[in-house]
């Protein structure tokens, strides 16, 4: 009996470590110019791919009403606050790494291919959005 309460609250007790190795979460991205921080994105799973949504500017040019006027897709002349900026991210196999999805610059509107890797047990996440070779990579600081 005293091995099996012990292991139940190991696995307890661990589960938390485990949730933040994970991308689902909120994150406050930093830009990379002035380092100072631009926004929050809510990251969630929708049917086994992660979607993110812009949730907050933090700019200190942000207007609550501005609008994705760069954007070319579905999301052209939508709100910034609520667009969805992550598209289709799922898990590799065998790696904390998530793949395979988009993410969208909303200031030039153009759509990279994304690769997600949680870092630091999952307290940031690099971010890297590439075309081709050429990508840049962003590391995003968890708030939730």
């Amino acid at each position: 009996m005293y091995k099996a309460v012990t292991a139940i609250f190991l696995v307890a007790s661990a589960a938390p470590v485990w949730a933040q190795m994970t991308p689902e979460g909120l994150w406050r991205n930093i830009d990379d110019k002035t380092g100072e921080a631009k926004a929050e994105i809510r990251i969630r799973d929708n049917g086994g791919a992660l979607h993110g949504v812009l949730e907050k500017r933090l700019a200190k040019d942000a207007k609550p009403d501005d609008l994705c006027k760069e954007c070319s897709d579905d999301r052209k002349d939508k709100p910034l606050l609520g667009l969805e900026i992550i598209r289709g991210a799922k898990k590799a196999e065998g790696k904390d790494v998530w793949e395979g999805g988009k993410i969208l610059d909303p200031e030039n509107g153009r759509n990279y291919t994304l690769r997600m890797t949680p870092v630091e047990g999952g307290k940031k996440l690099e971010v890297r959005g590439s075309i081709g070779p050429f990508g840049r990579t962003q590391t995003w600081i968890r708030v939730q």
